[in-house]
C-alpha cells in the first residue's frame, strides 16, 4: 500500500505540473467491491490541457514510480480521460463533464482528500 500511496503522490505532481486543478484523491481501499484503491480526479480547462495533463501523469508515473497505465481511454475527444494504474484510477475532466458525472459523490463512503491548487 505504501507503493500505491507514493504512486498517488507522483500522479498528483504530474497533474500539478500541467496546472490541473481541483484535485481530489478518493481513498476507496476500505470499501468492499470498489474497482480500485484510489481515484485521483482533476480538471483541465480545455481538451488540449486535459491531454497535456494525461501525458504529464504518464511521464511522472513512468520516470518516478516505474509504473505504466494498464489502459487509457478517452483520448479521442479529451473531455474525460481515464487512466488505469490497477490500484489507482486517474480521471481527468473538462469542467462541465466533471460536474455532470460527479464522481466524488459517487463513492460517499470514501475518504476524500482535496489537494489545494498551486496557483
Amino acid at each position: 500500500m505504501v507503493k500505491t500511496k507514493e504512486l498517488v503522490e507522483t500522479i498528483t505532481k504530474g497533474i500539478q505540473e500541467k496546472k490541473g486543478h481541483s484535485i481530489v484523491v478518493a481513498d476507496l481501499s476500505g470499501i468492499e467491491g470498489a474497482i480500485s484503491n484510489y481515484f485521483v480526479i482533476c480538471t483541465g480547462n480545455s481538451p488540449t490541457q486535459v491531454d497535456a495533463i494525461t501525458d504529464s501523469v504518464e511521464e511522472f508515473a513512468r520516470e518516478k514510480a516505474g509504473e505504466k497505465p494498464v489502459h487509457v481511454v478517452g483520448r479521442e475527444n479529451a473531455q474525460w480521460i481515464a487512466m488505469d494504474y490497477t490500484d489507482v484510477l486517474v480521471h481527468i475532466f473538462l469542467p462541465d463533464v466533471r460536474e455532470y458525472y460527479n464522481l466524488e459523490n459517487l463513492w460517499e463512503d470514501a475518504k476524500i482528500n482535496r489537494i489545494p491548487d498551486l496557483d
